[in-house]
């Protein structure tokens, strides 16, 4: 069993099995579900697993937050739940425009995050070389180091055609294919302008140099684009669902996408490039004419609510005008207010390892701080700053001061990079000047001191020791004691011959080797579960605890045989009652372990579980203590 197999097997169970999933993929942190129906997810079961930091329903998506590990745990999911890696099927309509958006632009970057990160930090490091004079811009080392780098951005249609295509259900070689005719030289703007076939004239707002069977033809720059390629896509998706239909079986495999070419290629260069080209411009130029007019509101902003986005998904709707920026400015302004937020964030999680008192949340500051400082805030904001509220929002107000030193200085970002500290060389341009990254550094210091501060000297927890434990301030500790439900010999729960018992999975609690085949109520209550094999009945306590008696390792294969009921489902009981008989010997006699392991399945509910450290016990002795 491999190290998630575990908990990528739970995962599927509980988000409602693999016929409940429409397609998965990951980012950094988060399994983005899409599914059937979220409804039958279960979604506290799923934030209270470990190796889960929390749940979130956004943009259509059902997303579970795990953390860095996230590509290992995505991994098992894909094999277990029998998903095709990466696949999203066709877009469906069930949801609203905006979620629908937010889906389509995640679901088309996501993929190739970490591809795109590293591409931009090698970029990064070879604009420090430069800035460092180590080479200089015509030696062999910036040249092979700049095509390494620069390769995802100048073909970003084709890799975008292929995630793309795969969002939209189109064959993926398809979406390549149509991403590589949008790279073609021959059919940039700049080279249909050269062409002059025609005397230009305006059309959309710009100028048309040639024609296509008569028609007017508009040249735009295709390469570092990402927008137009998705809706190229979209519109081939929709033959192809067409051509699938008419096409004979026994020919589709090539006069499918024949036909995907001949009618989606024209349409997206003669209408679909052209118009998205002109919108997106339009919103390029709002974006720059709201930083011309208020850089310091502009930084302000887009900094302090970055992290808002981040946890909603919504960040994915500002990443396209940042690289449409950048692919035809060659520098990008849309996402500088930004760059401090994941570092106030950090700050405040740093400052609250001093103020925390809980061992096991302080325990939980170190890879937090660690994983921000790599521009990767999910395990922070989710496991400390958020449930806590103020540290989060105290990192807002340093993100915010932040993006508006880095506006109003007039940071720009020469590529999309690595995050955190990794992408302060985004900041060095081409040439090696350095100018934004000082500046980005001075942001990220004021952020930091900020974050930090106001955190360390105006947070308080709300956690406190009492009787040497540590509780929440607003609660005051109760105990209350368990009886035993069964008389004989007390074991640990680790020496379970069952491993779901042993392990503590399914909570705390004991075993006992029965000498005699009675199973009494250990506390006034409520019997909530009885199985018609008898060999399990499920208690909750006025006191609301949850217990599990279960008689037997597999005895549920006995059928009730050997098992006698005083009691049924719903009754309501008393401590004492007799609930069950079963005959020990019966049990033996089949090849089957009699021992009763008894389970606290609400263990993470109670401040502490404190199992007897005597080795006999009667009925009703008291067995288990817990602290409220």
């Amino acid at each position: 069993m491999s190290k998630y197999e575990q908990l990528a097997t739970e995962i599927v169970k509980q988000v409602g099995g693999k016929d409940n999933i429409i397609s998965l993929t990951h980012c950094i942190t988060r399994l983005r579900f899409k599914l059937k129906d979220e409804s039958i997810a279960n979604d506290d079961v799923l934030k209270n697993m470990d190796g889960i930091v929390t749940v979130m329903k956004s943009g259509g998506q059902y997303q579970v937050v795990i953390g860095n590990h996230v590509p290992d745990v995505y991994a098992e999911v894909v094999r277990i739940g029998d998903i095709s890696s990466g696949v999203q099927g066709e877009v469906g309509a069930q949801t609203n425009i905006f979620n629908r958006f937010i889906d389509i632009i995640s679901g088309c970057f996501q993929p190739f995050l970490g591809a795109l990160c590293a591409a931009g930090m090698i970029k990064g490091l070879n604009a420090l070389f430069i800035f460092l004079e180590l080479y200089t811009v015509t030696s062999g080392t910036y040249v092979m180091l700049n095509a390494i780098g620069d390769s995802v951005f100048f073909f970003m249609p084709i890799i975008v055609g292929y995630t793309s295509a795969k969002k939209f259900g189109l064959q993926p070689m398809t979406g390549m294919v149509i991403g590589a005719a949008l790279c073609y030289p021959t059919v940039q703007g700049n080279a249909l302008q050269g062409a002059l076939e025609v005397a230009p004239y305006s059309l959309l707002g710009a100028d048309a140099y040639t024609t296509f069977l008569g028609l007017p033809w508009v040249g735009a720059d295709y390469v570092n684009s990402v927008i137009p390629v998705i809706f190229v896509v979209a519109f081939a998706a929709q033959i192809q669902k067409i051509g699938k239909k008419v096409i004979p079986a026994v020919i589709q495999t090539f006069f499918v996408p024949f036909f995907v070419f001949l009618i989606a290629l024209p349409v997206g260069f003669l209408v679909i490039g052209p118009i998205i080209t002109v919108l997106t411009g339009m919103l390029g130029n709002g974006f720059v004419s709201l930083l011309e007019f208020s850089p310091l509101l502009f930084g302000a902003i887009t900094g302090f609510f970055w992290q808002v986005l981040v946890i909603f998904g919504l960040h994915w709707s500002l990443i396209p005008v940042a690289m449409l920026q950048m692919g035809e400015l060659g520098f990008s302004v849309a996402l500088i207010g930004t760059f401090p937020a994941s570092f106030a964030q950090t700050a405040a999680v740093a400052a609250m390892y001093f103020k925390l008192k809980n061992p096991k949340e302080k325990e939980l500051c170190p890879p937090a701080v660690i994983s921000g400082i790599c521009g990767v805030t999910e395990p922070a904001i989710y496991g400390l700053s958020l449930p806590k509220k103020l540290p989060f929002i105290y990192s807002m107000i340093g993100a915010g001061v932040g993006g508006a030193i880095m506006a109003l200085m007039g940071a720009r970002t020469y590529t999309m990079g690595g995050l955190g500290i990794f992408g302060l060389v985004n900041f060095i341009d081409p040439s090696g000047n350095a100018s934004a990254m000082y500046i980005a550094m001075l942001a990220v210091t004021v952020s930091m001191a900020i974050g930090f501060g106001l955190t360390f000297f105006c947070w308080k927890d709300d956690y406190e020791e009492v009787d040497n434990k540590i509780m929440s301030k607003d609660l005051k500790m109760q105990k209350d004691s368990i009886g035993s439900p069964v008389k004989g010999t007390v074991l640990p729960l680790n020496e379970a011959k069952d491993e779901a018992f042993a392990s503590g999975m399914l909570g705390k609690g004991v075993v006992i080797e029965p000498s005699e085949g009675k199973v009494v109520a250990p506390f006034d209550g409520t019997v909530t579960t009885l199985f018609p094999s008898l060999h399990a009945i499920g208690i909750t306590g006025d006191n609301g605890v949850e217990l599990l008696i279960h008689v037997g390792i597999d005895t549920v294969q006995l059928n009730g045989q050997g098992f006698k009921a005083h009691i049924k489902q719903g009754d309501r009981v008393t401590k004492g009652k007799l609930l069950i008989e079963f005959d020990i010997e019966f049990i033996r006699g089949k090849g089957l372990i009699d021992q009763v392991p008894i389970i606290i399945t609400n263990s993470s509910d109670l401040l502490d579980v404190i199992e007897t450290t005597d080795t006999m016990v009667k009925h009703n002795d008291e067995l288990i203590t817990v602290l409220f």
